[in-house]
């Protein structure tokens, strides 16, 4: 309650938290905001034409549609559930593979934090995004292959930051009198040393949220994330890559194309930033 308090005072993480309850917001009544079509897949955006050429908000279809005639409308607020599961899902389960190798491994210490932690150079050694570009091309285009990717090679970052942490934990007074009192290792990493040493993976969730979201609508503007069609920030930029630059003498022609979907992405990553920022200041302080 007493960190709430102190992100509620703090313009910035106010900010933040105001921005990511409004997306939040937009992807809990996205059913009602822009309803789908009977028999449609909620998450495939509305077609309206399959016209090679974008068309002009109008009533209706009040941002427009991508080049294929997809609604923008409805991407952007369906994309909205799509960034929210995809970051739930990967900062959830890395975080949670980082906790389990790098804290255990710190906990039991000896040859089993040594091989954890080989284990966690081996995969830092590979440049992330690279690594997760070629293993989604591999897998193939869709949502579960790109959470699957990037959960496998973001968790050694958790487990590097929980290691670092445990290893302070497990040498104060109350850890120790714990195991003088009798307490098993498995119950005094989880009831003292995990729940002291959790903090600093606040912050980097937080923050590798947006990271996140960013790393998925960059592989979807590539072409090689969601399939086409998919209600995803990035792909509606994919859409419109071929006019952005507008036409010759109406250079902002298209602007409905780009800049809502940027707005959506630019907005959602900056708060996250902005909470996992003022997190870190206000535990620092």
């Amino acid at each position: 309650m007493k960190i709430i308090k102190k992100l509620i005072r703090q313009p910035l993480s106010l900010m933040g938290l105001l921005i990511i309850l409004f997306w939040i917001t937009i992807a809990v009544f996205a059913p009602l905001i822009a309803p789908p079509g009977e028999n449609q897949d909620p998450y495939m955006m509305i077609r309206h034409s399959y016209s090679t050429v974008p068309t002009a908000p109008s009533e209706g279809i009040p941002f427009g549609t991508t080049e294929g005639g997809y609604d923008i409308f409805y991407g952007i607020v369906w994309g909205s559930r799509t960034a929210m599961i995809v970051g739930l899902t990967v900062v959830t389960l890395a975080s949670l593979l980082g906790v389990l190798i790098g804290g255990i491994g710190a906990y039991a210490g000896g040859t089993v934090d040594y091989v954890t932690m080989r284990v966690v150079d081996l995969f830092m050694s590979i440049p992330f995004l690279i690594a997760v570009i070629v293993m989604t091309v591999v897998l193939g285009k869709g949502l579960d292959k790109i959470i699957l990717a990037l959960v496998v090679f973001s968790w050694p970052d958790y487990a590097r930051v929980i290691r670092s942490e445990v290893l302070l934990v497990k040498k104060q007074e109350y850890v120790l009198a714990s195991r003088l009192m009798g307490g098993s290792h498995l119950r005094v990493f989880l009831t003292h040393t995990l729940p002291n040493s959790i903090h600093p993976m606040i912050v980097l969730v937080s923050v590798n949220f947006g990271k996140i979201i960013l790393i998925v609508a960059a592989m979807s503007f590539i072409g090689i994330g969601t399939e086409p069609g998919y209600a995803d920030w990035g792909q509606i930029l994919n859409f419109a890559r071929n006019w952005i630059s507008g036409i010759p003498g109406e250079p902002f022609k298209y602007w409905y194309t780009y800049l809502y979907p940027s707005l959506a992405i630019f907005s959602f990553v900056l708060g996250w930033t902005f909470l996992g920022d003022s997190i870190r200041d206000i535990m620092d302080g």
